[in-house]
């Protein structure tokens, strides 16, 4: 499984300012000119409708797995793949020691001294460790946030140098943690091939990659409406699972030309379309564009895991009738992910790297 870890050795990110450091300084540091980098002018640029926040899908996965109850789950999932692009996930089957343990070493490990995280900083050119992702120039935007990534699946590609020794137990949460969303993601792979009438051998190798992302966003006292966590982007993903550890509210999805945010349901599952799905089916899926704001007095974290196809495969639209006229092109899983990570994020912009020219 070289490939699979070769692949977060394609990042061309420059070293930043460590955020987190940064929002500890004094209010006398964090000036306007100290916080030129993070401050985006058009972050107000669309409607935030605060309103339609408890109107995300929910999907039981319990009763997606039933066969008594799955053909009228299955439609509240095709729904929320079509219109929405993101959907909360309930009864998912992860045990809550499982979830609580990831939780509380993530949390330990961002209250780490950063000369001990640094022992784990991204080397150059390798998007594993600990720091940031999408810089490519010196003058681009930054995002108010720091990140630690690793790739946990298959457990052949585990490079366990990169994989935090402290807090203690944080090595065999994230394995446990890997090893249960890998089994929610193959109900979720396979419940979607059936809707897509996909042969479900096809479906196997959709979630065989996975890269967890533990992502921190600092407080920020001075101008917290003015910076953001996380660019929008849609995810390169076939699709993406992701907890709040600590349920701050940050998140919010683009719908409708306005941004909506998430609140989260203290024992769901966040679940999003990633573009390779959106590629897969020929548009009829939608990796929706998100972002992440930050809060003012609280910090924020979540761990992100992203479920990929082998980086050697390639992801070719599936169409729904011999009439549907084909919007993407046949990609190469490998190709498009380091095209997502070599760039920085700008909503939807790397999707249409895959578009067939009209």
């Amino acid at each position: 499984m070289a490939s699979e870890r070769r692949i977060s050795q394609v990042a061309t990110t420059i070293p930043v300012r460590n955020v987190q450091a940064f929002a500890a300084c004094s209010a006398d540091e964090l000036t306007a000119e100290a916080l030129d980098r993070y401050i985006r002018p058009d972050i107000d640029q669309d409607a935030v409708l605060e309103e339609h926040s408890d109107e995300l899908p929910v999907i039981d996965l319990g009763r997606l797995l039933n066969p008594e109850s799955w053909e009228e789950e299955a439609a509240k999932l095709r729904f929320a793949c079509e219109e929405w692009g993101f959907f909360q996930v309930l009864n998912h089957g992860v045990p809550e020691e499982v979830v609580l343990n990831i939780k509380r070493d993530i949390q330990d490990f961002f209250k780490l001294p950063l000369e001990i995280k640094n022992v784990y900083a991204q080397r150059p050119g390798d998007l594993q460790g600990y720091g940031q992702a999408y810089v490519v120039s010196n003058d681009q935007k930054l995002d108010w946030a720091d990140m630690f990534v690793i790739i946990a699946q298959p457990p052949e590609a585990r490079d366990m140098k990169r994989w935090p020794a402290q807090p203690l137990t944080l090595r065999k949460s994230l394995e446990d943690y890997s090893d249960e969303l890998k089994k929610v993601a193959g109900s979720i792979a396979t419940t979607i091939g059936k809707i897509l009438n996909i042969e479900l051998e096809q479906m196997d190798d959709k979630y065989a990659v996975q890269a967890v992302r533990m992502n921190y966003y600092p407080p920020c006292t001075s101008m917290p409406k003015k910076v953001l966590g996380f660019s929008p982007h849609s995810d390169g993903s076939f699709f993406t699972i992701l907890t709040e550890v600590n349920s701050v509210k940050g998140l919010q999805i683009r719908r409708h030309g306005a941004w909506i945010p998430v609140k989260p349901h203290p024992n769901a599952l966040l679940v999003n379309v990633g573009d390779l799905l959106e590629i897969m089916t020929n548009g009829r899926y939608k990796s929706i564009e998100h972002r992440v704001t930050v809060n003012a007095q609280m910090e924020r974290l979540s761990i992100s895991a992203f479920h990929n196809p082998k980086f050697d495969g390639v992801v070719s639209p599936v169409l729904g009738s011999t009439t549907e006229k084909v919007l993407y092109k046949t990609v190469s899983v490998g190709d498009y992910i380091k095209y997502h990570l070599s760039n920085k994020l700008d909503g939807k912009k790397a999707l249409d790297h895959a578009k067939v020219d009209m």
